[in-house]
C-alpha cells in the first residue's frame, strides 16, 4: 500500500476544508444579504454550479484557467514560480471547487433560518455588521455550518474527477486515495484497492457518526430548553 496517497489525501482535505469553510460562510453571508432577488438567484446559481456539473467538466475548466499557457497559470509560473497544473496545489484547488457548494449551501440555509429579530436587536444597540456576523449569526448558525464543514471535508477527501483532470495521477505528488483506488484496480492489485477503500469508508463512516452524534446532542439540548 502506498502510504503517500493517504498523507496527500489528508493534507489536501485538511487545507481545502480550511479554505472552503471561510469561503463558504462569507459567500453565504453575502448572498443572504443581497436585496435583489434576481441578482441573488444568479449568484446562487453560479456558486452552486460545481455541485451539478460532472467533476471532469469542472476539472476541464480548472485546467483551462490554470494551464501554463493560460494568463493566470502563466502569471503564477513566471512571477511566483508556482506551477499549479499537475502539482500538489492542483489537488487542493480541485477539492475546494468541488466541495465549496456543500459548505456554501449548508451555511446559507443556516443563515436563512436565523431569528431576524435578534439581528435587528443587535443593530439597535450599535453593533457593526461585522460584529453581528461573528458574534450573532455564526454562533446561532453553528449546527448548520458545522454540518456543511463535515460534508465538504468528506467531499474533498473523495474527490476524483476534477483532481485527475488538473492534478493528474502522479505517485507521491498528486495521487490521492480515490486515484490510488483507481490505479490499483487498473493494475489488477485488488488487495491494495481493498485497503484504500477500507480507509476511505472508515474515515467517511466516522465523520457521519460524529455528525449524527453532534446533531443528537443539539436536539436534546433544544428539548431541555423547551421544557
Amino acid at each position: 500500500m502506498d502510504i503517500s496517497a493517504i498523507l496527500i489525501s489528508l493534507k489536501t482535505a485538511g487545507l481545502s476544508i480550511l479554505i472552503t469553510f471561510f469561503l463558504g460562510i462569507f459567500a453565504a453571508w453575502g448572498v443572504v444579504s443581497m436585496r435583489s432577488e434576481s441578482l441573488r438567484s444568479i449568484v446562487d446559481g453560479l456558486l452552486t454550479l460545481p455541485m451539478v456539473l460532472p467533476p471532469t467538466v469542472a476539472g476541464f475548466f480548472l485546467l483551462y484557467v490554470f494551464g501554463v499557457q493560460r494568463p493566470l497559470g502563466k502569471l503564477l509560473l513566471e512571477f511566483f514560480s508556482i506551477r499549479v497544473v499537475f502539482n500538489w496545489p492542483a489537488t487542493v484547488i480541485a477539492a475546494v471547487v468541488i466541495s465549496f457548494p456543500l459548505m456554501y449551501r449548508s451555511a446559507r440555509g443556516a443563515f436563512e433560518q436565523l431569528d431576524v429579530d435578534l439581528i435587528y436587536a443587535a443593530r439597535t444597540i450599535g453593533m457593526s455588521e461585522w460584529r453581528i456576523f461573528w458574534r450573532v449569526m455564526v454562533p446561532m448558525a453553528a449546527p448548520g455550518v458545522a454540518t456543511g464543514g463535515i460534508l465538504a471535508f468528506a467531499r474533498g477527501l473523495g474527490e476524483f474527477g476534477a483532481t485527475a483532470m488538473i492534478a493528474g495521477n502522479i505517485q507521491g505528488q498528486t495521487r490521492t486515495l480515490p486515484l490510488a483506488v483507481y490505479s490499483a484496480v487498473a493494475a489488477g492489485d485488488m488487495e491494495g484497492a481493498y485497503g484504500y477503500v477500507a480507509i476511505l469508508v472508515a474515515i467517511s463512516f466516522l465523520m457521519v457518526v460524529g455528525m449524527n452524534a453532534k446533531t443528537s446532542r443539539e436536539r436534546r439540548g433544544l428539548k431541555k430548553q423547551e421544557k
